[in-house]
């Protein structure tokens, strides 16, 4: 996936050779999008909105330090948020199932066990996330669902659709699969509620019409290194074990891991791993012998057996107030518009 990947991004001529195929592919999609809204019964089922925060681009684009703010932000604005997932490469040992604090990541999912101990909130996971949202209600009192991705699960209601972007790659070169990265064309854009930029935003990538509406920038801020093998935390400033580290990055885009690090002024020996990977320890030891920095998304796969000298580097969404003042905005209007319609159907 690696050289594909390179090819979408640095838009390859050989690429055009599977444009049938990302044609189908697009066919397929459009039909699948519009069956499913055209036999959705009752767009609401549920009696409290639903935020969902994806992306329309294969690989990751930093939706779960978006989750993991939005949880934080609505909290403090009153809300009772919920979390439901589909648990990708997972078996959990029973659907819907509920992550807890203590949850392994090969039962939960590193994302999910990754919201849960950062934030604490209830959140479960089912290939069929109406099923994990029903759960989630009958056993706790929210007032609002956020679905960690999901934006092309269709069966799923939502109030608010939020796409997030990475800046630095944006959309490849804007084609579907498999000639591009896309999951859905880029006019899926037009028909979210925002569309949210992990970095600075583009001015070229502004000018195109499907990223008109309501682009937002996010900012990813890090925090404090902390030690797999026990309690202690620094700052980046503060780091006394040598600048030169080993970096370990399974993520969608471990380059902008590496990035971050060499901002902070280390000397990074670059470790990239595919996407939800999973570690064995002879994978993550190194040689030289020097502290390994990890994500906090691989931290949580390695707590069992870190590596010597592991460290894992936490990051923070930093949104515009003017983009949490809409959506709380728009979250209430839609609040009162299902208290409204709960109120009415229990009257009659």
């Amino acid at each position: 996936m690696s050289v594909l990947a390179d090819a979408w991004y640095r838009n390859a001529a050989w690429l055009k050779l599977l444009r049938p195929l990302s044609a189908l592919f697009k066919l397929l999609v459009t039909r699948r999008c519009r069956r499913q809204r055209q036999y959705q019964i009752d767009p609401s089922p549920l009696p409290v909105p639903v935020i969902v925060v994806g992306n329309i681009t294969v690989g990751g684009t930093g939706k779960t330090p978006l989750v993991i703010a939005l949880i934080e932000h609505l909290r403090q604005a009153g809300y009772t948020p919920g979390v439901v997932s589909r648990g990708y490469g997972t078996q959990a040992p029973y659907y819907p199932f509920s992550v807890q604090a203590d949850t392994v990541p090969e039962h939960g999912g590193d994302e999910p066990c990754l919201i849960v101990r950062r934030t604490g909130a209830p959140l479960f996971i089912d290939p069929n996330r109406m099923a994990a949202a029903n759960a989630l209600l009958e056993q706790h009192d929210c007032d609002v669902l956020i679905s960690d991705d999901g934006l092309q699960h269709y069966a799923m209601p939502r109030d608010i659709e939020i796409a997030v972007i990475d800046a630095a790659r944006g959309l490849g070169n804007a084609r579907c699969l498999p000639e591009g990265p896309l999951r859905e064309p880029p006019e899926r854009l037009e028909e979210v509620d925002w569309v949210v930029f992990n970095g600075q935003v583009p001015t070229q990538l502004l000018s195109l019409p499907p990223l008109a509406n309501v682009p937002v920038a996010m900012q990813l801020q890090p925090g404090e290194l902390w030690s797999l093998q026990g309690k202690r935390a620094v700052a980046p400033a503060d780091w006394s074990d040598g600048r030169q580290v080993h970096a370990v990055a399974g993520i969608g885009h471990p380059q902008r891991f590496f990035d971050t690090l060499n901002t902070l002024g280390f000397d990074v020996i670059e470790h990239p791993f595919a996407d939800h990977a999973h570690y064995e320890p002879e994978q993550l030891t190194f040689e030289p012998e020097l502290p390994v920095i990890m994500t906090e998304k691989d931290a949580v796969k390695c707590m069992e057996q870190p590596p010597a000298q592991a460290w894992a580097l936490p990051v923070e969404a930093c949104l515009e107030p003017d983009f949490l003042s809409a959506l709380l905005k728009q979250l209430a209007a839609r609040s009162a518009q299902l208290m409204d319609k709960h109120n009415g159907s229990q009257a009659t």
